[in-house]
């Protein structure tokens, strides 16, 4: 798999169809993307082999006993669903990770290195500007990267 980059604005059909980016979907190079809930209200896409990766490393440092290691479980894992693209390079995300992401038309579809996350437009936008702050306290964090 190619490094997975780029912004991209894009609409859901009114079957729940995406047309996904060709830049992401040859940087994939696979016919299948698994799909779960993310963080911030936003879908997670993942290649096959980095969903295990993730779910595997997720897995050993979650306890079945936890309460949070539990809801985490709960939150990731549980709702992943293998998604195929179609002939036309669409993805058909499922009703209910639609609903909990609040995708109906416009979304924004955001490559990540190693996965892929889709946002309700309007939402990451609202993310984006609430969120300002944070990132620069987050950034001020990452003190170790030097050019």
């Amino acid at each position: 798999m190619n490094l997975l980059t780029g912004e991209y604005n894009n609409t859901i059909d009114e079957k729940g169809r995406v047309s996904f980016p060709t830049k992401l979907r040859t940087a994939i190079n696979q016919n299948v993307v698994i799909v779960t809930k993310g963080s911030g209200r936003c879908l997670w896409l993942f290649t096959p082999d980095e969903w295990s990766v993730f779910q595997t490393k997720l897995m050993s440092n979650a306890s079945m006993l936890k309460e949070k290691s539990l809801r985490v479980i709960r939150q990731l894992i549980a709702p992943a669903q293998e998604i195929e693209f179609d002939k036309n390079g669409r993805l058909s995300i499922p009703a209910s990770l639609r609903e909990y992401a609040g995708l109906s038309k416009d979304c924004t579809i955001l490559g990540i290195a190693k996965y892929v996350e889709i946002w309700d437009s309007a939402s990451y936008t609202e993310y984006l500007n609430s969120s300002e702050e944070q990132f620069r306290d987050a950034a001020e964090e990452f003190n170790d990267i030097n050019f």
